[in-house]
């Protein structure tokens, strides 16, 4: 079952060899495409283990591995406009809290998901590595109950921690 052109129409970054790199954050570089399988539930992963942030107050870089996690409804985000959208954090200066969450929120805007969930697994800096991780299910349906129950259970058996 592929494709037709009405399928793909606003996904315009894949495939395109003339992509323009932004170097600052920008969340209109994300697109989105039609799930062709809304009649099942599935999980789609994403980790990206390059993500580059910068540190709101000294302005020294931030490395993390960030994994992103959804249940999609009706749309899906195209892998490179995320790559791309990603990218745009390397010169963008936030806590790694806020990194989290604000992409949450605006692959939220962009799909509205069923339910999502951002981990970040930041690099130590002065000894302290920071892991925030955030989730949200969609209001009034089981993935809202979902949600609170990943959150309660969420770091129950943390991962053993070797200086990354």
């Amino acid at each position: 079952m592929s494709r037709n052109e009405t399928e793909l129409e606003g996904v315009t970054l894949l495939g395109n060899s003339a992509t323009d790199y932004a170097m600052k954050y920008d969340p209109a570089v994300l697109e989105c495409f039609e799930n062709k399988h809304i009649d099942n539930d599935y999980w789609v992963t994403f980790n990206c283990p390059e993500f580059t942030s910068l540190c709101p107050k000294t302005g020294q870089p931030d490395f993390a591995n960030i994994s992103i996690q959804y249940v999609p409804a009706e749309k899906m985000v195209e892998s490179k406009s995320l790559k791309l959208y990603l990218f745009g954090f390397r010169n963008h200066g936030d806590f790694h809290e806020d990194c989290v969450n604000i992409i949450m929120k605006d692959l939220i805007k962009l799909m509205q998901p069923k339910y999502i969930e951002v981990y970040g697994r930041f690099l130590p800096r002065g000894g302290i590595s920071i892991d925030p991780w955030c989730n949200f299910g969609l209001a009034g349906t089981d993935y809202e109950k979902l949600a609170q129950e990943r959150f309660k259970l969420h770091n129950l058996s943390p991962e053993k921690v070797d200086n990354r």
